[in-house]
């Protein structure tokens, strides 16, 4: 974030990043990404490998990193049945159930949680918000609690101002589309109800300005959570400065009900949860006021940095 050039970050994955990297230096075009990426770790003389892929790299690739590196961490936050992360000094996450999967394959783990980002105190200042309502995410029948908050939402909130950003399968746009009506693909349209609220995906700094204009983000864990929640969605809600309204749980620290977030129980009940906060704007502000100054403190970037020095030091 600070340019400092003792850090690199790239996108291993990203074909044309790579391989205009790979030109630049001369690299022949019969390099695979993977060959590229071995290429910029030397040429950085990395010695902290921190992989946010690790099903992508798991422990074939980490064996065949250069002599530079000295440490490997990967961040891996579900399930990953077949996987092979052995080669990794620490997998971290801030699933605590996950970690305990982990370990008791003998891998080494520790807990690590999301940051806030500086730059959303930007957008957390805004006041002049135009959204009620806001989900970001993906809509799937396959994660059947999170589509019926959705479906609960879309058809009980016709007064307000709701905003759904949906990513969807190419499967699902083919099956919407004109063309796609006359085909045997019911099983892939997504309810009228949701269709009607459904917008494009946003990403980035266009996610951090939905959540700056909404006053209240929907999060909804997808099944295979269990009991445990702090996906990504609900750091960005606060530290962009929306009240938070999420599916009851065990959260990290500093996520407490009614105090610096709203949590819901079922599909009739977030309904109630979003009325009583629209109804009563004293309550929205002081639970968007303190999710935003407990989280953007708890989880500041010094803090993280912190953290993660911590976990370098242990192995």
């Amino acid at each position: 974030m600070a340019g400092d050039p003792t850090s690199f970050f790239t996108n291993g994955h990203d074909e044309k990043l790579q391989q205009f990297w790979a030109r630049e230096r001369g690299m022949p075009n019969s390099a695979s990404l993977r060959d590229i990426l071995y290429a910029q770790i030397e040429e950085h003389r990395t010695e902290v490998f921190y992989n946010l892929d690790p099903m992508r790299y798991q422990s074939d690739f980490i064996r065949g990193l250069p002599g530079c590196v000295r440490r490997c961490i990967a961040w891996r936050a579900a399930p990953s049945p077949g996987a092979d992360f052995s080669a990794y000094d620490c997998v971290v996450c801030n699933f605590p159930g996950i970690l305990q999967n982990y370990a008791a394959q003998g891998w080494n783990v520790g807990y690590f949680a999301p940051a806030v980002d500086p730059i959303m105190e930007e957008y957390a200042a805004n006041e002049n918000r135009r959204t009620d309502i806001l989900f970001v995410g993906s809509y799937s029948r396959h994660h059947r609690q999170r589509a019926a908050i959705l479906e609960s939402v879309a058809a009980q909130c016709a007064e307000f101002r709701v905003a759904f950003h949906l990513d969807c399968s190419r499967l699902t746009r083919t099956a919407e589309s004109p063309l796609g009506r006359l085909l045997p693909l019911r099983a892939h349209r997504r309810p009228g109800s949701i269709r009607r609220l459904a917008l494009r995906p946003v990403y980035g700094r266009e996610l951090y300005a939905a959540f700056g204009n909404a006053k209240i983000v929907l999060n909804g864990a997808i099944d295979m959570a269990g009991d445990e929640r702090g996906n990504m969605r609900c750091f960005e809600a606060t530290g962009c400065g929306a009240a938070l309204v999420t599916d009851a749980g065990k959260y990290p620290p500093g996520f407490v009900d009614d105090s610096t977030m709203c949590t819901y129980t079922s599909a009739d009940d977030v309904v109630r949860v979003l009325r009583v906060l629209l109804e009563d704007q004293g309550r929205l502000q002081r639970i968007r006021t303190c999710g935003f100054a407990e989280m953007s403190s708890r989880y500041s970037k010094a803090a993280q940095w912190r953290d993660f020095m911590n976990l370098i030091d242990r192995f």
